[in-house]
């Protein structure tokens, strides 16, 4: 345990596993909010709860640094997070088996949900009750959320800032460049791979513990799946677990690596006069003196215009990532009817890894040609310019929203938008019932009931339905026609391929813009000022951008939704989506903060430009605004000092 090498190999695989525990919820959001009712603003919400703990710590962790043993803050850390991810997981085990249509009496038997003429499934006990358990027990799942969520920000804390100090202090100089980048690449991947589990989970039945599988009778295809989103938490969290222990035997400080050892020296006494040595010269500034000198620098940070408006810059665009990476899965769903695997599968398998390559050739630019600070804002609002040149195009790639009868369409040329019809009048059909089927006439029903359909063919091996027919609602060339269970789907799916293209290489090219960014906030501060203005810099993207952003977006897709799924009379989560205005405004929010970005980094350009005609070209000047990009070795101190 005195071996660097083998303290990054524990911390990459502790990083990997808490970007998995964090990441696993973006993947599972639009399944989460159909398994519990939840609106897209109320999932955003939680979503955007653990950055509450995070941002209450982060100042007091930039105080500490390394006045206290890392290792064993890092250890707690994990537990934390462990604990957070178990206690995501806990909802499932609390509630009742998923109730996927409450107008189906068994799992065999969808005859109940077909038009019977003068029949009320109310007097059959089909509708649930609504007493005070249920609202009770949605309580306690809300709870848990969030409450889960929070004790993952607090968790993270520590983990990844205490491990690149530790790491840097302890590593040689020649090595320390390579054992950060290892750090810094696995924390960039980690959310791919946060997407390709919750790929492979999704495929399993919600209730995959309760049921055989020959009772499970819904296809992942079907509208009404729900995927064990529960199961990745679990996995996860039990991977954290494991790389949580190594911390708590790590020793607070160990030998520089490459120095040698004195083997006769008794280590306990060793240690103890480095710890009194640094405890005596941390002891300069007390934490009471700390929290009254950050006003001040926060003042004096936020003066510097350059910085302030870098950092704005920065916010858009990490509120346009966070609100994205929330629900761009869901985006995906909803308007190329696919299911949450498979988005989930491009979203990690192609969007990020493009993301990632922008970051890594972002940087291998930056430090090819030497540019100079002002070149780093034209290189920004090139790369940002760009993205809005191909994002342009998104706003009209897309599916019209489907006809569904009695929400976007009339029955036999009704005036009202209404789920009753003369058809299926006698049918008493239960209003809470969500089992879609396509009609022969390409119009699709929220059940069989509504389309009026009084025969239910099924498969007698697999108890599957085949088909409906008898249906009064749905004519084809004056006859009563028939349905297929499931919706009718997108007639724009071979749009995908172009929209996914689309929006891999606008990740690449605006994640081109990250390393010069936070180089020109880097290079715009007194060097006695970094590190205060790295913490300023993430404590406002965490409350402008992390925080609001998935709520802003969630709040934004809820304005879209045309039917509303109904629990004891009160919305949960959405059915349907006017897909026309949920791409225009989902899309149109992204495509608003690329322009705010766009316009922060070409305002440092006219900045700089001021500045150099205010002043004159003295070599002092020309060395302020227009110094070179740092070496390596200068990047990687100034980043552990920060």
């Amino acid at each position: 345990f005195t071996s660097v090498q083998f303290f990054v190999v524990c911390h990459g695989v502790l990083q990997l596993s808490q970007l998995l525990v964090s990441g696993y919820l973006k993947s599972s959001v639009s399944t989460i909010e159909k398994r519990f009712g939840l609106s897209s603003k109320t999932s955003g919400m939680i979503t955007s709860s653990n950055e509450i703990g995070n941002t209450l710590l982060i100042v007091f962790v930039s105080y500490f640094g390394s006045r206290v043993h890392r290792p064993r803050f890092i250890g707690c850390g994990a537990v934390l997070v462990c604990l957070a991810g178990f206690l995501m997981s806990l909802p499932h085990f609390i509630v009742g088996p998923y109730e996927f249509d409450n107008s189906i009496a068994s799992s065999f038997n969808n005859a109940t949900d077909t038009c019977w003429a003068n029949r009320s499934s109310r007097a059959h006990g089909l509708v649930p009750t609504c007493g005070a358990g249920k609202v009770q027990e949605d309580s306690r799942v809300l709870f848990l959320l969030f409450s889960s969520q929070i004790l993952l920000g607090i968790g993270g804390v520590p983990i990844q800032p205490f491990g690149i100090s530790y790491v840097d202090d302890f590593a040689s100089a020649s090595n320390s460049p390579l054992y950060l980048g290892i750090l810094f690449a696995i924390t960039i991947l980690g959310p791919g791979l946060a997407f390709m589990l919750g790929s492979v989970m999704l495929k399993f039945y919600v209730d995959i513990d309760k049921f055989s599988s020959d009772e499970i009778v819904l296809e992942a295809g079907d509208p009404r799946w729900v995927g064990a989103w529960w199961l990745g938490f679990l996995i996860a969290s039990s991977i954290v677990a494991v790389s949580a222990v190594p911390y708590f035997f790590f020793p607070r400080k160990m030998p520089k690596e490459g120095c040698k050892k004195t083997p006769h020296k008794p280590v306990p006494a060793v240690k103890s006069r480095e710890i009194r040595s640094e405890t005596k010269k941390n002891k300069s500034l007390t934490l009471l003196e700390f929290i009254k000198k950050f006003p001040h620098i926060l003042l004096r940070t936020l003066k510097n215009p350059i910085y302030l408006i870098v950092v704005m810059g920065q916010v858009n665009l990490s509120a346009m990532v966070a609100g994205l990476a929330t629900f761009m899965a869901k985006f995906m769903e909803r308007q190329f009817t696919i299911t949450a695997s498979f988005a989930n599968l491009l979203i990690g398998g192609l969007i990020i890894p493009a993301a990632v390559m922008g970051v890594v050739v972002g940087g291998v630019i930056m430090k090819r040609l030497q540019l100079t600070v002002k070149q780093l804002g034209v290189m920004c609002s090139i790369a940002l310019f760009c993205c809005l040149c191909v994002a342009a195009p998104l706003l009209f790639i897309g599916c019209a929203t489907q006809k569904v009868a009695g929400i976007t369409h009339h029955y036999n040329s009704s005036e009202k938008l209404k789920l009753s019809s003369q058809c299926n009048s006698l049918c008493f059909c239960e209003p809470e019932a969500f089992n879609p089927v396509c009609g022969s006439d390409g119009v699709e029903y929220i059940s069989p009931c509504y389309a009026g359909c009084k025969v239910v063919n099924v498969e007698p091996l697999e108890k599957k339905v085949l088909n409906y027919t008898e249906c009064s609602c749905i004519s084809t060339t004056g006859t009563e026609g028939l349905a297929s269970p499931g919706t009718c789907g997108s007639s724009c799916s071979h749009l995908l391929k172009t929209f996914v293209i689309l929006v891999s290489v606008i990740a690449f090219v605006a994640s081109l813009s990250q390393t010069p960014s936070f180089m020109m906030v880097l290079r715009s501060v007194p060097p006695e000022d970094k590190s205060f203005a790295i913490g300023i810099q993430f404590m406002i993207l965490r409350v402008l951008a992390w925080m609001p952003g998935p709520v802003l977006y969630g709040t934004v897709i809820d304005t879209t939704c045309i039917s509303w799924e109904k629990k004891c009379d009160k919305s949960a989560a959405c059915r349907y989506y006017n897909n026309d205005a949920f791409r225009q405004r989902f899309l149109g929010l992204q495509f608003f903060f690329e322009v705010g970005a766009f316009l922060c980094f070409l305002t440092t350009l006219f900045i700089f430009r001021k500045q150099s005609t205010e002043e004159q070209p003295e070599k002092g000047t020309k060395e302020k605004f227009f110094a070179r990009s740092p070496t390596p070795e200068q990047f990687t101190e100034e980043t552990r000092k920060s």
